[in-house]
């Protein structure tokens, strides 16, 4: 590696204060008020330049007691539908969050980007490849911003790992192992809407599969995905005997789990790169193994965490050779600074929005995101290798 290259891994860009224009309000309506929503309304309060409007869920009266929990009054949240309130012309909204259940992903962005709005949409993008084309298709049509919730990509760990491969250090990349899994960690302490198919539509792979997919991808330049062999069960998941639900409801979450609790797949990239993945919200180990990534001057190891969340799990490691000598680099961990990774989320989303600048976590990279997912559950359901096939946005 050279001076040059070592000075650029070590040297983190200094934080700079940003002015906040808190007289110029941007104002925002959230859509679909369950578990997630929680966080994203409490980084929207930490900002000085933000307005709470409006709300919506299609549970009667859940909208209005989740803002009143949290001591808003004045949110407008008598709307059955994200079509009727985005009607509401009173409201002035500049902006969502779509905070929904996987499958209503799509139409409630479609709708929202017709509207005019801009929208941060939770992950996963959508459920099917087809569902992400048509909210891309929307999103230009429209010209308003749309940016995925991927916030693990703001944590400074995992922007190390972009500058590392950037560096030059690795040379040329040829193979990715990646993935994550939890032990016990299917996610049920709200009910079933995680795990039922009418909801979710896909499991681990798409609720925690596509935050490793994006740390390896957004490393090495997001390249197409060109075959995938995969592979998904839901053993676990579908066991009245599976400790991780609650125990008076095993037999009845078990019945109505309708998605996959660990999925596998050999993916092929452009530019002649192969990526191994893993994933997984159940299983009888600790973990599926470290995130390695090997090119033809150096190997870089990123530690697996207990439980993946979309983190760094330690001090990654840079296997490679300095004059013809064999040698291991240890990269520190980030501290974390004051401020959270959900908070980043959503203040780098208002400001595109109020710039006019690009969304900060891009639909056409998440496409591809979203290309494998598709192709990892298509190819399992067919049992072979599948070619990857991309519309045309």
């Amino acid at each position: 590696m050279t001076d040059k290259s070592m000075a650029g891994l070590n040297d983190l860009a200094e934080k700079q204060t940003v002015h906040i224009d808190a007289d110029k309000k941007v104002r925002i309506g959230i859509i679909g008020t369950g578990w997630i929503a929680d966080a994203h309304l409490r980084a929207y309060l930490h900002q000085p330049d933000v307005e709470i409007v409006a709300g919506c869920d299609l549970i009667e009266g859940k909208a209005k007691a989740f803002f009143e929990s949290h001591g808003l009054s004045g949110v407008k949240t008598d709307y059955k539908n994200d079509e009727e309130m985005l009607a509401d012309t009173s409201l002035a909204l500049d902006a969502v969050s779509i905070c929904t259940y996987n499958r209503q992903h799509a139409a409630c962005a479609i709708h929202a980007l017709k509207a005019g709005v801009h929208v941060l949409l939770e992950k996963p993008f959508t459920v099917t490849l087809d569902e992400a084309v048509e909210v891309m298709r929307a999103e230009r049509e429209s010209g308003k911003v749309l940016s995925i919730g991927f916030q693990p990509r703001l944590d400074e760990n995992m922007q190390m790992i972009k500058r590392i491969v950037d560096s030059g250090a690795l040379g040329k990349v040829y193979y990715i192992q990646t993935g994550g899994g939890r032990r016990r960690g299917i996610p049920t302490p709200f009910g079933t809407s995680f795990i039922e198919d009418e909801t979710a539509g896909i499991g681990a792979l798409g609720d925690i599969g596509c935050y490793s997919l994006d740390m390896v991808l957004k490393a090495i330049g997001y390249p197409k995905p060109l075959t995938v062999s995969g592979y998904t069960s839901n053993v676990f998941g579908t066991s009245p005997t599976y400790v991780g639900y609650p125990a008076d409801k095993r037999e009845a979450y078990a019945k109505r789990f309708g998605v996959d609790d660990f999925a596998a797949a050999f993916v092929r990239l452009e530019g002649g790169i192969i990526l191994d993945f893993r994933i997984s919200w159940a299983m009888n180990m600790d973990t599926p193994g470290d995130t390695i990534i090997l090119g033809t001057e150096g190997g870089l190891r990123i530690p697996s965490t207990e439980c993946w969340n979309g983190t760094v799990g330690g001090p990654m490691k840079l296997y490679h050779e300095v004059c013809g000598q064999q040698t291991e680099t240890v990269i520190p961990i980030i501290e974390p600074g004051e401020v959270g990774l959900f908070d980043k989320k959503i203040r780098s989303f208002l400001d595109a929005c109020k710039n006019g600048t690009p969304a900060p976590v891009p639909s056409f990279e998440i496409l591809y995101n979203q290309a494998i997912i598709d192709g990892i559950a298509k190819s399992a359901k067919l049992g072979r290798e599948i070619e990857i096939d991309i519309p045309k946005v």
